[in-house]
């Protein structure tokens, strides 16, 4: 569909609506519309009839900055497209250019770890965010201050290994910016002994509390083939109990020499795929990331350990020299699946195109099914467990 269709289409609704509805709109200052969208929601009393979202801008534009300038240069821009999880993307980006060069095997494997390693205390930090304003959206505020508290230790961390608190640049094609601080992994593994009982009370607080379940339980019910035909993925895909996770369907980087499980929704509380199995897959993700990062600190420790003569940085290079082609790269995000669409071109190391796929487009533009036939309250608890970032939204 076109703009101008979408416009008449837009028209044709709002022409529509009857003497008894009413037309309201929700955000952009709405605290769980995000700051740049808005919802246009058509009533009938208190029951929604209908969804119209309007995005924002945020005036991110990385498409178009990596029409301008080489591949290395790229990298900062595609950590502000989801900026709570700026490790994840650069990692498939990274990963994106350095299979077209045909390097991705020669990387070292404590590059491959150290890599993992950011990138799965990113997803927890990501999902702290998650869980603690999904809470709040819903009215409990004692998970979101737990939550702000035990992600401030994972963003000194990565601000220690990157000098950078939130946009990181620290993945580069070929390495890595700089090897880890030394006693990152002592630092680490503190951590970890901090956060295991602090993940556990946060789920004790939460997942069995009867009025978060009240209002998360059997509402906004996610069917299978409607999250699969929205081209929906992580979290909101899982929840409704499909096993869908790229880090073990693609197997990239050390992957698969980890052990993890892949939580999926089980409908516990209610209905299968309802925003209780989504806001519980992201806690059980919390816990498999913490088992990936300990086994991440054993190898460091015991098989790639620190040595005087390791570079990082020894295969990245200078000028980035790719035949005319067409790839596409997709890794496992905290959202969901985060693909870049690269078109190459010979005789310059300015790519000639490269579309980003966020998750969090795909995964809001399923709302408005979700939202039908619902309550107006209940609405805020069905954005909430979507867990979008307006960043990767409006490019």
């Amino acid at each position: 569909m076109n703009y101008s269709e979408g416009l008449e289409r837009y028209k044709q609704k709002i022409a529509a609506v009857g003497a008894q509805e009413m037309v309201i709109n929700m955000g952009p200052q709405h605290p769980s519309t995000h700051g740049v969208l808005r919802l246009e929601l058509i009533t009938d009393g208190e029951i929604v009839k209908d969804i119209i979202p309007h995005l924002g801008y945020l005036h991110r534009c990385f498409d178009k900055h990596a029409e301008s300038m080489n591949y290395g240069k790229s990298i900062p821009f595609t950590d502000r497209l989801d900026y709570l999880a700026s490790m994840n993307n650069s990692h498939a980006f990274v990963m994106g250019v350095e299979r077209m060069l045909g390097i991705d095997q020669q990387i070292p494997k404590r590059v491959e770890y150290i890599r993992v390693l950011v990138c799965e205390l990113n997803r927890i930090a990501s999902h702290l965010i998650a869980i603690g304003t999904y809470g709040i959206d819903i009215g409990a505020f004692t998970p979101f201050m737990w939550c702000f508290r035990d992600r401030e230790h994972i963003m000194n961390m990565l601000e220690w290994a990157s000098g950078s608190r939130m946009l990181y640049n620290y993945i580069w094609v070929g390495g890595l910016f700089y090897d880890l601080p030394v006693g990152f992994e002592d630092r680490c593994r503190d951590f970890v002994d901090y956060f295991k009982p602090k993940l556990v009370e946060l789920d004790e607080l939460l997942s069995n509390n009867q009025i978060f379940i009240s209002r998360t339980a059997n509402i906004g019910a996610l069917p299978a083939d409607v999250a699969i035909n929205y081209g929906c993925s992580g979290p909101m895909l899982r929840a409704s109990g499909i096993k869908w996770d790229l880090r073990r369907v693609d197997g990239y980087s050390i992957y698969p020499e980890l052990e993890f499980d892949i939580p999926v929704g089980k409908g516990e509380m209610g209905m299968l795929g309802d925003c209780w199995d989504r806001y519980k897959v992201r806690v059980d993700e919390v816990k498999e990331s913490v088992n990936i990062i300990e086994q991440c600190l054993h190898r460091l420790r015991d098989d790639f350990k620190r040595t005087p003569t390791f570079d990082p940085r020894a295969l990245v290079p200078k000028k980035v020299n790719l035949k005319s082609q067409e790839y596409y790269m997709r890794a496992e995000n905290p959202k969901g699946e985060l693909g870049f669409h690269f078109v190459t071109q010979e005789k310059t190391d300015i790519p000639k195109r490269v579309k980003a796929r966020g998750p969090s487009f795909n995964n809001l533009s399923v709302l408005p099914e979700l939202g039908r036939g619902q309550l107006i309250a209940d609405l805020i608890a069905i954005l909430g467990s979507i867990d979008i970032v307006l960043g990767e939204v409006d490019r």
